[in-house]
């Protein structure tokens, strides 16, 4: 997502490490799928994912994040399900998707969340991250 990535293609790989910056720090809309690569309704999806991003790409944000090698933004966002789709507006989770999940419902989600535009960080929760919920 940004010039620095050596992802190719219209849905950056992400990790732990960079989905900070490539997904909450992002000034566009951005819509991730949380997928393994030994879930059969990912892999069935995952065609599907990418031409939506091709075609929304200028305009929204795509990524993909593998829940196997990332337990640490797993468990940010209780991820207990793949796939799962997660759209974040001004860095803010606004909407979730979970499980084997129609193509045109996702489009249909993309076309609803670029619209919104600016309103969706408004209809959004801020992430506190100064509550870990451990005492």
């Amino acid at each position: 997502m940004t010039g620095d990535d050596t992802n190719a293609g219209p849905v950056v790989e992400l990790t732990d490490g960079n989905f900070e910056r490539e997904v909450e720090k992002s000034e566009r809309p951005v819509v991730v799928i949380f997928f393994s690569h030994a879930c059969p309704h990912c892999a069935t999806i995952m065609p599907a994912f990418l031409e939506i991003a091709r075609e929304f790409g200028g305009r929204v944000r795509f990524g993909r994040l593998d829940v196997v090698s990332n337990p640490w933004t797993i468990e940010r966002f209780a991820i207990r399900s793949t796939p799962t789709f997660i759209f974040f507006c001004s860095g803010r989770p606004l909407r979730e998707l979970v499980g084997a999940v129609l193509p045109s419902v996702i489009k249909k989600q993309v076309e609803e969340f670029e619209r919104d535009g600016p309103e969706c960080a408004r209809l959004s929760s801020e992430i506190r991250y100064d509550i870990s919920g451990y005492g």
